[in-house]
């Protein structure tokens, strides 16, 4: 015995039998079948089948199906009469599925509004919610880990990525409330009260070297000869702000619209900086949803525009 003769019939040669047992030829199954196929292929996979089962399933003039033929076609008829009816509901629930990525700031600042409207459209909206760092988003699109991801559109995109820009966002420097500077030339002139500059008297509180809002900080500092190395690292930039709040320094961030700055904290806008750039991504043709989704979101951001 030969491992061939062991091998599992072939799922396509069962399918076209389908076909061909269904319609009563195989004549009329190439003209029915939901997809092309030439009728000699169809003959010859058939024989295939038969060789591989060492049985005749069917006479083909006239078409009678044998006992060993009528026996198969029963135990393949209730999965292969019901693929349509599968398919047809799989892709009702995808299409109604949106999975989501987003920073921990748009999911919490911005999205709940977006979404609550999406789902008095689609009342059956199912929600899959990612939050990520803000370096991640790309790869959760790329790996189709996401449907769309809301992000910093910066720097070089993936291969195959597309992007909507949806709002540019001024950056800022988080200070304490009680900080007597009231602008970033505050930070790189003498302070008249200290004869200083404020650069170095505080720690800077910052995010991870590969976010883009720190690249952006960081290439504005050398344009303009700053060297102030991050002392506070940390993961995003609410607890950027939060740490501000917290007395451990000046920190990098963005000016969310419509977000109140917490207690004890104030936003320096940077005007002379260049702003970020919020917006979609995804691959390829968006589905119903997604589309749906992001005419939503760019209804909502028309309002801080």
């Amino acid at each position: 015995m030969t491992w061939v003769e062991f091998a599992p019939m072939n799922i396509h040669h069962l399918e076209l039998f389908y076909f061909v047992a269904k319609f009563e030829g195989i004549t009329a199954a190439v003209r029915k079948m939901p997809y092309g196929i030439q009728q000699p292929a169809v003959s010859g996979q058939i024989l295939q089948l038969e060789e591989k089962l060492g049985v005749k399933l069917f006479n083909r003039r006239p078409f009678a199906l044998t006992p060993a033929g009528e026996e198969l076609y029963d135990y393949i008829y209730p999965f292969f009469s019901r693929l349509g009816e599968l398919e047809e509901k799989l892709r009702g629930e995808e299409g109604r599925h949106l999975r989501l990525a987003a920073t921990a700031s748009a999911l919490r600042n911005h999205l709940p509004d977006c979404l609550e409207t999406l789902k008095k459209k689609e009342p059956n909206l199912k929600l899959s919610l990612r939050e990520v760092a803000p370096s991640d988003v790309h790869g959760l699109v790329t790996s189709q880990q996401a449907d769309v991801a809301i992000g910093v559109i910066g720097g070089k995109m993936s291969e195959g990525l597309k992007s909507e820009p949806l709002l540019k966002i001024p950056t800022v420097l988080w200070v304490p409330s009680k900080s007597r500077a009231k602008s970033w030339k505050d930070f790189v002139e003498k302070d008249p009260y200290s004869k200083t500059g404020l650069i170095g008297k505080e720690p800077l509180i910052g995010l991870p070297p590969n976010e883009v809002l720190q690249q952006v900080f960081q290439k504005e500092f050398d344009r303009n000869e700053v060297n102030w190395p991050v002392s506070v690292e940390v993961n995003s930039t609410d607890v950027v702000r939060d740490f501000v709040g917290r007395g451990f320094g000046v920190g990098i961030g963005i000016f969310i619209p419509g977000l109140t700055s917490p207690k004890g904290v104030k936003p320096l806008v940077l005007k002379d900086f260049p702003p970020l750039v919020i917006g979609a991504m995804y691959q390829g043709r968006p589905k119903g949803v997604v589309e749906d989704f992001l005419a939503i979101a760019k209804a909502h951001v028309k309002e801080f525009a």
